[in-house]
């Protein structure tokens, strides 16, 4: 059921009118109560007593078609369980008293939902949570198409980040892998779009959905520390030999291009380990200097 937008009356034109009738009304009651000069113990005129209180009926009756229709809301209109359509104009407006009101919020609304575990793609428990910023886009899908449509979006979003979640590893450990943790931007967009595909049933828009709370559950979190040290450990030590390596080709080179002296192959050997365990080691070195011949 798609949002048809109807007509309204302006409310406050209305209401004055109305209250310009109740008292047309009132007046003839009270002229049709009065003492007839003919007859001083009957009412004047039965006929101005009964239009009298019919035209007060009708103005009390025309009051219950006025409602309030507030920036960034809409107001839902429905006839004995018929749409009838959808009022988003501001102020005070009236329609058909018969007409059943439900209002409905437009405005931007966002909530973060609460800390869920779930097992990431690797098997590995994790605490996750998000933030949702979302809008009510169709009044009319809003009220008919799902039951409560707040609920809806809580449950759904709880939903599509537990799934989404199942889809990728915590941390990367595959080249051109996305991972939770180090692909922000991507996850992202992908809970959005997920989101987008649940709730556009519902006449809702999710405007963004971001990651708000990631982390390994308790009971894995000190081995899972233990293990992204022990990657940084690994991953700085082979940053450090590759530059040493390069460092000890670089000196050889230089040393036998500028014919400072001439080493066989058990010097060179020697002086590679020197330098490696200089440039490699993570004190700083005591130099022993060599007084007598090289050989």
């Amino acid at each position: 059921m798609k949002e048809n937008p109807v007509h309204s009356l302006p409310g406050i034109p209305f209401l004055i009118a109305v209250f310009l009738i109740a008292a047309a009304g009132i007046w003839l009651f009270i002229t049709g109560v009065g003492p007839d000069v003919d007859s001083p113990e009957g009412p004047a005129s039965v006929a101005n007593l009964l239009l009298g209180l019919l035209v007060l009926a009708l103005a009390f009756l025309s009051l219950i078609g006025l409602y309030k229709v507030e920036p960034n809301q809409a107001a839902v209109l429905s006839l004995f369980g018929k749409y009838v359509g959808t009022v988003k104009t501001n102020g005070l407006r009236w329609n058909n008293p018969f007409f059943g009101k439900k209002k409905v919020s437009l405005r931007v609304r966002n909530f973060e939902s609460g800390k869920l575990k779930v097992n990431e793609l690797e098997g590995s428990p994790i605490e996750i949570a998000a933030v949702i910023v979302w809008q009510v886009m169709d009044s009319a899908e809003a009220v008919y198409n799902v039951d409560d449509y707040e609920s809806f979006v809580h449950i759904q979003s709880e939903s599509a980040l537990r799934a989404m979640a199942t889809s990728y590893p915590y941390d990367v450990h595959e080249e051109g892998q996305l991972s939770l943790r180090g692909n922000a931007t991507e996850i992202s967009q992908h809970l959005k779009d997920e989101l987008t595909e649940r709730l556009a049933d519902a006449g809702v828009e999710v405007i963004d959905a971001r990651i708000s709370h990631l982390a390994y559950a308790p009971e894995i979190a000190q081995a899972m520390l233990q293990r992204q040290q022990a990657n940084a450990i690994i991953a700085a030590r082979t940053r450090i030999v590759a530059g040493a390596v390069g460092m000890v080709e670089m000196a050889l080179n230089e040393l036998k291009k500028n014919g400072v002296v001439e080493l066989d192959e058990e010097r060179k050997a020697a002086m590679v380990s020197n330098l490696l365990v200089v440039l490699c080691g993570e004190r700083a070195t005591q130099p022993i200097v060599n007084t007598g011949t090289l050989y």
